[in-house]
């Protein structure tokens, strides 16, 4: 008996049964429910607390050991919700009511783009409901390609990817998709990104909130090589439980630049964007994340070491 593959089954009928509980009861119970939970993973278990306290007193320096406090259990209910919000989409929003939970700014521009003849490359950042942008954009018939690890469950990672593919959301592995991801630009399609992803010591290296943070340089390259505007965008949480505001936070077209901007400055660019929104709704992005993970000291050193081994082991040879 493969104890793996029944212990995996055990998890995603666990899920299953939270999901079905979830969409049992009504969204405004889900939110309390959430806020209840917020303070025991928050307050009570501290869960991955120190590296939230840290992101938070380098992003907002000023604040007080408090305010901290305050914003990420914020954090957890917005986190907690968020896969509540998941879990009613299918029941509650489709192609007739979509207007009743979504409020537009600057989609226009957006729009103009995704009806064109060129490629897209819409980036979002670990902020709002990012999970519902390709959800609405399929029910607005704009279908997206976008990149994610495969989970080690695959009985959790069918039932992802059918959310997601549900109105047209495509999903790309992660490693190996480089030729497929071309043929998409080069037939004119949309691909759709997370921008704040950790892309190790070989990645292009920017200041977010104030701290190094590295980007994947293919990012910039998908719209320098092939043409396609990047458009930066946002689905935040309103006041209310399933009541979203979707807009765009910045364009930056290559045709319309006479000079070409280097990785570096499209890095930089989109990511000031991102900080901007996250410091309008900081409970709203995922202090949990380890976005500033910095190991290019490390990895020096190791090399350092590394060489100085073998030329120890040359000397002793010879």
């Amino acid at each position: 008996m493969n104890f793996r593959l029944v212990f995996d089954y055990l998890v995603y009928l666990a899920l299953r049964l939270m999901i079905c509980g979830m969409q049992a009861l009504s969204i405004t119970v889900c939110a309390r429910i959430s806020e209840s939970l917020a303070y025991l993973m928050n307050d009570v278990l501290k869960i991955r607390g120190k590296l939230v306290d840290e992101n938070l007193r380098h992003a907002f320096p000023d604040w007080s050991a408090e305010q901290r406090k305050d914003t990420a259990r914020k954090m957890w209910y917005h986190l907690l919700l968020m896969v509540c919000e998941i879990a009613h989409a299918p029941r509650k929003m489709h192609d007739s009511n979509w207007r009743d939970h979504v409020d537009c700014h600057r989609v226009n521009e957006q729009v103009k783009h995704l009806i064109g003849d060129r490629p897209v490359v819409i980036l979002l950042g670990h902020f709002g409901n990012f999970e519902m942008m390709g959800y609405v954009a399929g029910i607005l018939g704009f279908p997206t390609h976008t990149v994610a690890r495969p989970l080690d469950n695959k009985f959790l990672h069918n039932y992802i990817l059918k959310f997601r593919s549900a109105t047209g959301q495509y999903i790309l592995p992660k490693d190996g998709s480089a030729p497929v991801i071309e043929q998409i630009l080069d037939d004119g399609g949309t691909m759709a990104l997370l921008c704040d992803q950790s892309a190790g010591h070989k990645g292009c290296w920017v200041k977010f909130f104030n701290r190094p943070a590295s980007c994947h340089k293919a990012i910039s390259l998908f719209s320098l090589t092939s043409n396609a505007p990047l458009v930066v965008c946002y689905f935040r949480r309103k006041d209310a439980p399933m009541q979203f505001e979707m807009g765009v936070a910045g364009i930056f077209d290559p045709a319309e630049h006479e000079e070409r901007s280097s990785v570096k400055e499209l890095s930089l660019w989109y990511n000031q964007l991102l900080e901007e929104m996250v410091r309008r709704d900081p409970d709203q992005y995922w202090w949990v994340h380890n976005r500033w993970k910095d190991d290019r000291q490390k990895i020096k050193e190791l090399k350092k070491k590394r060489k100085q081994e073998k030329m120890a082991a040359r000397k002793m040879a010879a």
